[in-house]
């Protein structure tokens, strides 16, 4: 699949929204370039992943089946984490070194025992969910810096659905209350993306132009909305697309 600057139009499966000028960053964007982290790579998934070249891919990027890896179940919301049900997609294709990483409290987010699997890793995977989730657990916290520095060194951050939108600038559907609320009560994401706001789901739940309210107030955010088993590989300014 060719690599495509990230201001490309591509099909009804990945839409882009663009709108100019870039506003200044309060969270939502300082620069004007829509753009990844320097090092590593994002593999971001508008949901429902069933395509195998999803998962290898970014398995691959993360140095193969032999590197550690870090799921990040706390979107999902359960009570208890089962963790076969949150690694399975990576264990059956033969990696073993998986770690699950998960609370909802901050204060225990923002400890040393608890990043220290996430300082070893060469990925982190976040779930499915809701996203405000994800916010409210490890925004600021110790979690939250290491993950990034799992980029830093080259490493790789996925996720799908939830771990999708998380993954920009601003937080869409991030309301407590609803997902049908765009520009709910969590509007700042994890900025691996930077100066992007994405939506997932896209075609399965009719969402093809939710991203346009977002978009008319920030105008200088990129709207990427990624329907179900689709993804895109971000490196630098460009991206592949999967699925």
């Amino acid at each position: 699949m060719k690599k495509r600057s990230l201001a490309f139009f591509n099909s009804l499966m990945l839409i882009f929204f663009i709108f100019y000028p870039v506003l200044a960053d309060d969270g939502k964007g300082e620069n004007n370039a829509t753009v990844g982290p320097e090092n590593g790579s994002l593999v971001i998934v508008g949901g429902a992943m069933k395509d195998s070249n999803i998962v290898l891919k970014f398995i691959e990027l993360a140095g193969g089946i032999d590197a550690a890896f870090v799921v990040i179940p706390t979107a999902s919301g359960a009570d208890s984490i089962d963790p076969q049900r949150f690694t399975r997609f990576l264990s059956r294709f033969g990696v073993k070194n998986i770690q699950i990483v998960h609370t909802y409290n901050p204060e225990i987010a923002n400890t040393e025992e608890f990043v220290a699997p996430i300082k070893k890793a060469n990925a982190v995977w976040f779930g499915g969910g809701r996203q405000w989730r994800l916010v409210d657990a490890y925004a600021n916290t110790l979690t939250e810096i290491e993950i990034r520095k799992v980029l830093n060194r080259g490493g790789v951050i996925g996720g799908s659905s939830a771990g999708a939108t998380i993954q920009g600038t601003f937080l869409a559907r991030g309301d407590t209350k609803t997902n049908r609320i765009m520009m709910g009560d969590h509007q700042k994401g994890f900025n691996y993306l930077k100066n992007s706001v994405i939506d997932q789901h896209l075609l399965v739940r009719n969402r093809q132009f939710d991203l346009i309210e977002i978009l008319e107030t920030y105008p200088g955010l990129l709207g990427i909305g990624l329907d179900e088993n689709t993804a895109i590989i971000v490196q630098g300014n460009k991206f592949e697309v999967l699925g």
